[in-house]
């Protein structure tokens, strides 16, 4: 229903729209993100620096002292409970309202020694303001008043909500009604009910979701139909002879989930979830060799020409004494060798193709595509992968991700594709060894690193920054790399690389650390995925505690990967006590499983689930950490519940959910 139902006016409406808030149900679910309790603080509880929320009434005459430009203190007196109390009020300078004789509600803070500083005050009786207040997340232009308004009216216009939670689970989990929790939401009647209220609307969230999440599965499944890749499995198993090491136990159970997906008639739709430098690489090279045994071509998405070239020239080595053609293709390619390739993948002179996001331009177009695999796919986004597999007729499709979470937890939030994981790191990978130096210069550690540096090792020194902002205090890699070139750089080659070069620059910057031309690389978080340099055992991170725990593990996952011992140095001088607890996670464990599950936790799902399609419906209230236990149950009541649709059952919930899986087709 449109927001004009409310009578409010174009000015407003506009404003409401900038917050998301486009139609009287979306007004409904905005909802508040935190509450204040308005209640009398008892003068016998009142502690010094605590909160107090009081009555009096003013007994003198307000007085205003400005310390600053725009700054000023209001002081009065009140009796409140037949005691005295001076009251400061910061940059409200208006004497006027303040008269001697007034009732005044304020909250605030107690100084002691009876003297009070409010935050807000109000000219209303306290007994009629008393309750549970919501707080709303606002924007310019819309108050307090205003939203809790605009909910008064939408509850108006809609007054009854019906369920979307079948009544038998309503009844099953003792859950109040949606009506109710919605009103209980916007205009609690006790925690108690405020806390039965949530109960609803977050099992409701994970609910929906876990519904649309399963039914775009099993749409998937039922018109798949796909024809059976045609190889013999012992003969891709033959690949691991080419393997220098053995395959662990879970890329071997990774692998083969992902043959039998290839040999189904349903199209594959699996995620393969592991750790930095896990092996999902190689998972991804067999699942490629049985697609090419298969007489199809695959294709292997990169985030960043650099990778894409990578895995171009390990998949060459690994397939040498094979017949397997392997080129790249990426938008830096003069002309005539980008149409030498497409001329070849089309008459199918080319088996694997590694790509950026060139893979998805129009005049790509590949002789019979089979498998599409995209690396690290949160960073593609739905419609990119979409373009890819509408390239070839019921592509496999396989997700790579290096933020690895618990397999339950993404089971359920990746309730539309298969999961896979690997967690035991292969044999003779050494864990990170990590430090953090409470303060933002390498001042402590220097001696440390240029040891390093003396016996062969390369080391990575990364910024959050390109080039200094005046709105930021933080480290940035261009004035770095001129300080170190002032320095050291008469002693060290020092290379700089970041986001505003150009591809041709950034590769002839990392070739040459590759090649070891460079013992230091400053650099932005662009060499967070995939580069691998033997050397490279060092790594000095700046301004750690702005960067997320997944992110800082991803970078630190760069360096180690030879036989040597990698060392990973976290520069801080942040006061915050929970930046430094966060960053202190990281000098206890290299466990990725356990830093995603504490990132998540920290930061919200955000990276984790990815750029979602439109339809799928999203999460408000639930929280996949702290709500996990919900979460599971709603997964496995979605499941029964669209059985139970097949046979006609919840007429009202299969038109809801066939109107998300019609937003929601991406992947047809």
């Amino acid at each position: 229903m449109e927001l004009k139902k409310l009578a409010i006016s174009e000015k407003k409406r506009q404003a409401l729209v900038t917050m998301g808030i486009d139609s009287v149900e979306a007004l409904l679910t905005h909802y508040p993100f935190r509450y204040e309790v308005v209640e009398e603080t008892p003068l016998s509880s009142w502690e010094k620096d605590g909160k107090v929320t009081l009555e009096g009434v003013i007994v003198n005459r307000a007085r205003v002292v400005r310390y600053a430009p725009k700054r000023s203190v209001t002081r009065f007196q009140i009796v409140c409970q037949n005691k005295l109390f001076e009251v400061s009020l910061f940059n409200r300078p208006w004497i006027s309202a303040f008269q001697v004789g007034k009732t005044i509600t304020l909250m605030g803070k107690y100084e002691g020694g009876n003297r009070i500083t409010a935050a807000s005050y109000n000219f209303q009786p306290l007994h009629e303001q008393e309750g549970i207040k919501p707080v709303y997340a606002l924007k310019e232009g819309i108050t307090q008043n205003d939203l809790a308004c605009y909910v008064k009216k939408a509850f108006q216009v809609l007054p009854h909500q019906e369920n979307r939670i079948p009544d038998e689970l309503i009844a099953h989990y003792r859950l109040i009604s949606r009506d109710q929790a919605l009103h209980e939401v916007h205009a609690p009647t006790s925690s108690a009910m405020l806390k039965q209220a949530f109960r609803h609307l977050k099992y409701e969230e994970f609910f929906l979701f876990q519904l649309v999440m399963q039914g775009l599965r099993k749409n998937d499944h039922a018109h798949g139909d796909k024809p059976r890749k045609q190889f013999e499995q012992d003969e891709v198993w033959e690949l691991t002879r080419a393997l220098p090491f053995a395959l662990t136990k879970d890329q071997k159970t990774c692998i083969q989930d992902i043959l039998d997906d290839l040999q189904s008639s349903a199209s594959m739709y699996r995620m393969v979830q592991g750790d930095v430098g896990s092996g999902k690489t190689m998972v991804a090279a067999f699942a490629m060799y049985a697609c090419v045994l298969a007489h199809k071509q695959a294709a292997f998405m990169a985030p960043t020409e650099i990778l894409a070239k990578q895995h171009a020239e390990n998949l060459k080595r690994l397939f040498q004494d094979y017949e397997v053609e392997v080129e790249v293709l990426y938008s830096a390619l003069k002309g005539k060798e980008k149409q030498r390739i497409l001329e070849r993948l089309v008459h199918h002179e080319i088996d694997i193709i590694v790509g950026t996001h060139a893979l998805f331009q129009e005049d790509v177009y590949f002789y019979d595509l089979g498998l599409v695999i995209a690396d690290e796919q949160h960073r593609f986004g739905v419609e990119q992968r979409k373009k890819l597999l509408q390239k070839g007729d019921k592509v496999d499709f396989l997700l790579m991700s290096a933020t690895p979470i618990p397999r339950t937890l993404a089971m359920s939030l990746f309730g539309d594709m298969d999961v896979s994981t690997i967690e035991v790191l292969p044999q003779g990978r050494k864990a990170i060894i990590t430090k953090v130096v409470k303060e933002n210069s390498m001042r402590s550690i220097l001696e440390e690193v240029l040891t390093h540096l003396d016996q062969g090792d390369q080391c990575y020194i990364v910024c959050p920054a390109i080039e200094k902002n005046e709105d930021y205090a933080m480290r940035n890699a261009s004035d770095l790399y001129e300080a170190l070139k002032e320095s050291i750089g008469r002693v060290y080659q020092i290379g700089l690389l970041h986001g505003k070069m150009s591809s041709a620059q950034k590769d002839e910057v990392m070739q040459a650390f590759q090649k070891g031309d460079y013992q230091i690389l400053v650099s932005t978080t662009v060499i967070e995925v995939g580069v691998d340099v033997k050397n490279a055992n060092l790594m000095v991170i700046y301004d750690a505690n702005r960067f997320g725990l997944s992110q800082i593990h991803q970078l630190r996952g760069r360096v180690g990967r030879g036989d040597r011992q990698g060392y990973c140095w976290l520069l801080s001088d942040s006061k915050d006590v929970d930046a430094q607890a966060r960053l202190q996670i990281l000098e206890e464990t290299c466990n990725g499983f356990e830093i995603a599950r504490r990132d998540l936790a920290l930061r919200g799902p955000g990276d984790i689930l990815g750029t979602r399609q439109s339809g799928v419906p999203g999460f408000i209230l639930g929280d996949i950490i702290a709500d996990s236990n919900i979460l599971e149950v709603a997964r496995k009541d979605a499941g029964i519940v669209l059985k139970q649709m097949e046979t006609g059952a919840y007429p009202a919930l299969k038109r809801y959910l066939d109107t998300h899986l019609r937003e929601a087709q991406c992947f047809d």
